[in-house]
């Protein structure tokens, strides 16, 4: 896959790259065994940054080309990606309106205006609110047809911004990774990471395909079962690798587990807590409840199972969400 391929898709600078590749000593010494480094795109610098900034740099690129004038996105209420979106929309100059749905259990209180909420609104986002229950891939696609009527030209950005135009952001992260990691000298295992919406594990499993590197990649699911998280990942993989025009992995490269995300999606549990607080205090790093600290929780289990082999090196992307810690205060 060469440069000018990715050249011939259009793209706007938003994020802070290359992001930083740590070392982890103390965390890495506290496990007692594989050498930890974080990939950082928590700070790729969007209105508090994070992995979908990444994709918004070719979702935004398109809508500029097709001529749109708004965003539309949809997530749960305190979604890092709609906050993203809404910060991306502003860069450009756009309109945003982001349709955020309950959480069934998340917690009362902050979490209904802090965190992410409070960011969407300082940063000129017109929130819709939508139960639970509600079929949000039939809303967007409703609400941007109300945009159309009403003489405006939505682009209607994907949950998460998983689809293989926003993927090519991981495609691009892997060329930087795998560059940094020969720069300093390692050579990982695997890259671990939650997934939810699919697409930046698919865009790494493109990625590294690619390149033709065997780095594993295992998902720590966030939102629902092994079986239905690999569906989604395995579908847009191999949309993406189709637009690449590389052949996709085996399914054996499709890891998901779905071992630490209950009791469901955006509430918390123990291990998350404990995950989120062991790297502050370890590391003065920031995690955030929905996402990365039920990947760590998960990370640090397969280390201690042994799943995660000691002599190995391990590539932990944090892909961001600390805003989403002001939503989770009694619960921290």
């Amino acid at each position: 896959m060469s440069q000018e391929f990715l050249a011939q898709h259009p793209r706007v600078p938003l994020a802070h790259t290359p992001t930083p590749l740590e070392y982890l000593p103390r965390l890495t010494e506290y496990l007692k065994g594989p050498s930890i480094y974080l990939k950082r795109d928590d700070c790729t610098g969007l209105a508090t940054g994070g992995n979908k900034t990444r994709k918004l740099e070719f979702l935004l690129g398109d809508a500029l080309e097709q001529g749109c004038d708004t965003l539309v996105t949809v997530g749960g209420l305190q979604s890092n990606h709609a906050r993203q979106t809404a910060a991306a929309a502003a860069r450009a100059g756009l309109h945003c309106e982001l349709l955020l749905q309950e959480v069934s259990g998340a917690p009362e209180g902050n979490y209904d205006y802090n965190g992410n909420l409070l960011l969407n609104d300082l940063m000129g986002a017109r929130v819709h609110r939508y139960p639970a229950d509600a079929f949000m891939h039939e809303e967007l696609a409703s609400y941007v047809e109300e945009l159309k009527g009403r003489g405006r030209k939505p682009y209607a950005v994907p949950l998460g911004g998983s689809s293989p135009i926003g993927a090519l952001g991981y495609v691009v992260a892997v060329q930087e990774l795998l560059q940094q990691c020969v720069t300093i000298g390692i050579t990982p295992a695997q890259i671990v990471l939650a997934t939810g919406s699919a697409g930046t594990q698919a865009g790494l499993l493109a990625g590294l395909a690619a390149a033709r590197s065997e780095v594993r990649v295992i998902g720590i699911n966030v939102s629902t079962t092994t079986a239905a998280q690999e569906r989604k990942v395995r579908s847009l993989l191999h949309e993406t690798c189709a637009l690449l025009g590389v052949e996709p992995p085996a399914d054996t490269a499709i890891i998901c587990n779905d071992d630490y995300y209950k009791p469901s999606y955006g509430v918390p549990n123990a291990q998350m807590v404990q995950a989120v607080r062991l790297l502050a205090e370890k590391e003065g790093l920031l995690l955030d409840p929905v996402y990365t600290g039920k990947a760590m929780a998960g990370m640090l289990d397969l280390v201690d199972s042994g799943e995660i082999a000691d002599d190995s090196t391990t590539v932990f992307l944090h892909t961001g969400g600390s805003a989403g810690l002001f939503a989770y205060p009694r619960e921290l």
